[in-house]
């Protein structure tokens, strides 16, 4: 049946339950993205007039056609269940709807000499973004969301604030950042006042506390330490707002770094994550604390980096190597 009269349209009811949830900006456009291409598959007819076999055949389609993997096929899937459970009150039958397998596969790794020539190869701030990346073993949001009072220099910590899973976590501040850090620092603080000068100067602020403490949003130390250049008005307020600095600066500047090195991997910025945890177990350290570091539930998790260590998985050496 259609939705009464007046009340919201489908996508807005999705967007609204989804921030009802607490989930992030990018589920949420990746959720939205799906209904919305699901609607158009079924001839534009209302999900509530829909079925399992429904979002089935919509799965195979992307399968067949669309060459889509399974992870794809998994977000495809996820978005559709929220939609019927979460937003239209319908569940489905669990075995009518089966998760594609995911291949089980070994992260890129670099190896140390691969990562000095990537770093060496960037400049400005993805230079520094990549720094942390490989130095504090954060994901690319993660760097870029930070704020100023995240950081801590008299501790060498950084506080990673709702990462992947909603968790807060604390992880290290490399000595090799300190002080490019500062001065990307000084060089926000300077633009920040500008911003005051000219009427802006805000930041969006996480969850309800804009509404609980809405002057915070021109404070320094909730400004965004990797800012966008350029601002926008919002068009509730009228305010003049700076947000973080995009991926696709420092993923795009990356890729170039990769390809000038000449580092015959499909690396990317993840890599250098996954490289700062390989180097970590390489160095000795004991895979719980990895585990803390990179903020995984499971260390199950962590426990893939151990098949990519430079000495062999279990730390086994080859009956070829002794001959």
């Amino acid at each position: 049946m259609h939705p009464a009269p007046g009340s919201p349209r489908l996508l807005t009811q999705v967007r609204q339950t989804i921030r009802l949830h607490h989930y992030s900006r990018r589920t949420e456009e990746a959720y939205v993205g799906w209904v919305r291409r699901y609607v158009r598959f079924s001839g534009m007819r209302h999900p509530s007039e829909l079925g399992p076999e429904d979002v089935r055949r919509f799965l195979t389609e992307l399968a067949d056609r669309g060459g889509a993997s399974a992870s794809t096929q998994t977000q495809a899937l996820s978005g559709l269940l929220f939609l019927y459970r979460q937003v239209l009150g319908r569940d489905f039958d669990s075995v009518a709807l089966v998760r594609p397998a995911k291949p089980v596969r070994l992260p890129v790794v670099l190896g140390r000499g691969e990562v000095r020539a990537l770093l060496g190869g960037l400049g400005g701030t993805p230079h520094l973004v990549a720094v942390l990346l490989y130095g504090s073993g954060l994901r690319l949001l993660e760097a870029l969301q930070l704020r100023v009072k995240d950081l801590d220099f008299a501790t060498g910590e950084i506080a990673v604030r709702q990462g992947k899973g909603a968790k807060d976590r604390i992880t290290m501040m490399a000595d090799a950042a300190h002080r490019e850090l500062k001065g990307q620092l000084e060089r926000v603080r300077r633009q920040h006042h500008r911003d005051l000068a000219d009427g802006g100067g805000f930041t969006p602020l996480p969850g309800a506390f804009h509404r609980k403490s809405p002057g915070a949003a021109c404070e320094w130390a909730w400004q965004f330490v990797f800012p966008a250049t350029r601002t926008y008005v919002d068009r509730a307020s009228g305010l003049r707002y700076r947000y973080h600095l995009h991926e696709s600066v420092v993923q795009r500047a990356v890729k170039r770094a990769v390809q000038v090195a000449g580092i015959p991997k499909r690396a990317t910025c993840h890599s250098l994550r996954h490289s700062f945890a390989t180097h970590l177990l390489e160095d000795g350290y004991d895979i719980r604390t990895v585990q803390e570091l990179l903020g995984h539930r499971d260390v199950a998790t962590t426990m893939v980096y151990t098949h990519v260590l430079n000495r062999g998985g279990f730390g086994v050496r080859s009956p070829a190597d002794r001959l």
